[in-house]
């Protein structure tokens, strides 16, 4: 069952502290490879800088989906979750569109995380690429 969430209870200090290192590593991995690469390099490269901020994470991790006394594996997979913690999204494309935004909170709220990210690579400026989310 998932768990009744309080929207008004502050993100953690470790929590924030990994999402402020997820910013970092994407902005670090777009200012090297730029816009107009596949989706599957930036999240090589993302989880390469992961690792290089020594955070443990986990690559196309599935989402249960717990319903009725019920476990189903129905193929959601979320792309990357660092310290078990922080959600990511990554796309590379040139327009996001709501679907993923409603995707990254439908990943928080299946998971019972905090906070999310959807980033996208394929911007010119990687700042505008990225939408946090807090549930």
């Amino acid at each position: 069952m998932v768990k009744p969430f309080n929207d008004l209870l502050p993100i953690s200090d470790e929590t924030e502290r990994i999402g402020r290192l997820a910013v970092d590593a994407a902005y670090t991995v777009h200012k090297n490879l730029g816009p107009g690469l596949l989706e599957k390099v930036y999240e090589i490269c993302f989880c390469h800088e992961l690792d290089n901020r020594n955070l443990k994470y986990k690559r196309q991790q599935q989402v249960l989906i717990r319903y009725d006394n019920m476990v189903f594996e129905d193929g959601l997979r979320l792309d990357v979750i660092i310290e078990d913690l922080v959600i990511c999204e990554l796309k590379a494309l040139e327009n996001v569109h709501p679907v993923w935004e409603a995707q990254v909170i439908n990943y928080l709220k299946l998971t019972n995380k905090r906070l999310g990210f959807l980033i996208n690579f394929n911007v010119s400026n990687i700042g505008k690429g990225i939408r946090r989310f807090v549930r």
